[in-house]
């Protein structure tokens, strides 16, 4: 009963867009990943890059680390590395819906709307059943059109 749980809830995207953990984390013990991502959450983007830099060295194939690594920079206001981890989470995992509605979002801050709706589109195909992701992507998406109307596109 339990496990019918987890999965709907897994499948229902109720885990945070940052992370899709499979099954086993192994960056669960690093004190690094941990701390980087209390960063994140504490919105110190310098540190966060710092502590998920390191991390990203010991474990060099975790999309997750990527993942954070692309939002922190994004966040700093760094949009090139951003797109570097992003790219780099979506190398190692095509699945990665958090990256996927990242990415989307920063191709909306550089005016590329045709590549965000690749992203939203490869979302759709990934999330089965409605996921917050796509909800998310779907609705900045949106709000990307309403502004931008009435002036010329910015691709």
């Amino acid at each position: 009963m339990a496990l019918a749980v987890l999965a709907a809830s897994a499948l229902s995207g109720a885990f945070p867009a940052l992370g899709d953990p499979g099954d086993e984390d192994p960056t669960a013990g690093d004190p690094d990943f941990i701390g980087g991502r209390k960063a994140v959450e504490a919105k110190d983007w310098p540190a966060a890059i710092r502590l998920l830099s390191s991390a990203a060295l010991r474990d060099t194939r975790n999309p997750d680390i990527q993942n954070y690594l692309g939002y922190a920079h994004r966040n700093a206001g760094d949009l090139s590395l951003s797109f570097k981890h992003y790219t780099r989470a979506l190398q190692l995992d095509p699945r990665h819906r958090g990256a996927h509605e990242y990415l989307g979002e920063a191709y909306l801050m550089v005016g590329n709307l045709a590549k965000a709706e690749e992203h939203l589109a490869a979302l759709k195909k990934i999330c089965l059943i409605p996921c917050e992701e796509v909800e998310h992507l779907e609705k900045k998406v949106v709000q990307y059109r309403r502004t931008s109307q009435g002036s010329s596109p910015r691709q």
